[in-house]
């Protein structure tokens, strides 16, 4: 494991015991006054969620966390800080083990290890006045165990966890290199714009080149994982031309 590193600058930190969900604890703590960067951290969550409203297993010493982050972008700028939550994920796992084999970005926002999901992160708005005034970027990882394959949709990926590349961690720990981690790339994304936050994930990312399927709803579509854009859509090479899909839940 490397070196514990400094927390970041302007960056604020609570942990909590037990919370219905950090991302609903992320909501009260907005509407109570948020005006720097702040990670909630939480040991147990009863009611966490993942995407879609869809139920998220948190087994003890797993990691639950929301970071809140205040900014005024348009929602399609706010929406690309799921890239950049992916990389951070990305580096801390490697600072973490000690290595960097078996790990790889799935569009567009879970973390994976020796191709089961190990990590998801939910985005969403806050708004004040009317007005979108911080994302709020939830993120679990599976520290410490995994939930059973009984706990996950039919088609998708196992579910994994850190221990399976050799490392052990706890949730506060973890937190202390995933804070810095975002606080670079999100510097990087402020001063240079997306384009090297893209680069970076591409160098990352799962099966790129591969034929995969990429579901909404009801309709499917298959193709070759080409790349993605410069606004963050999956773009595939189908039989009927380039695809542009902006949002879809993918299959390999």
């Amino acid at each position: 494991m490397s070196a514990l590193p400094s927390w970041p600058e302007g960056h604020d930190k609570l942990i909590l015991e037990t919370v219905d969900s950090t991302l609903s604890e992320a909501q009260r703590r907005f509407a109570g006054g948020v005006t720097r960067p702040l990670w909630i951290l939480a040991l147990q969550q009863t009611a966490a969620r993942g995407r879609r409203g869809r139920p998220w297993s948190m087994p003890p010493g797993n990691l639950a966390t929301t970071l809140i982050l205040p900014t005024s972008d348009t929602p399609d700028r706010l929406a690309l800080r799921s890239f950049i939550a992916s990389l951070a994920l990305h580096d801390a796992c490697t600072a973490v083990t000690g290595r960097t084999e078996g790990f790889a970005l799935k569009w567009p926002n879970d973390v994976l290890l020796n191709g089961g999901k190990l990590a998801g992160i939910l985005l969403e708005s806050l708004a004040s006045g009317g007005r979108t005034a911080a994302a709020s970027i939830g993120i679990g990882v599976n520290l410490a165990a995994a939930p059973g394959a009984e706990e996950v949709e039919a088609r998708a990926l196992r579910p994994v966890a850190l221990t399976e590349a050799g490392a052990q961690t706890t949730p506060e720990e973890f937190l202390t290199f995933l804070a810095p981690a975002f606080a670079r790339y999100e510097a990087q994304f402020t001063t240079y714009g997306f384009a090297p936050i893209r680069t970076e994930w591409l160098n990352r990312a799962a099966h790129l080149g591969d034929v995969i399927t990429a579901r909404t709803g009801t309709d499917e579509t298959t193709g070759t994982f080409e790349t993605i854009d410069d606004t963050g859509r999956l773009i595939l090479a189908t039989a009927q031309g380039r695809t542009a899909i902006a949002a879809a839940d993918i299959f390999f």
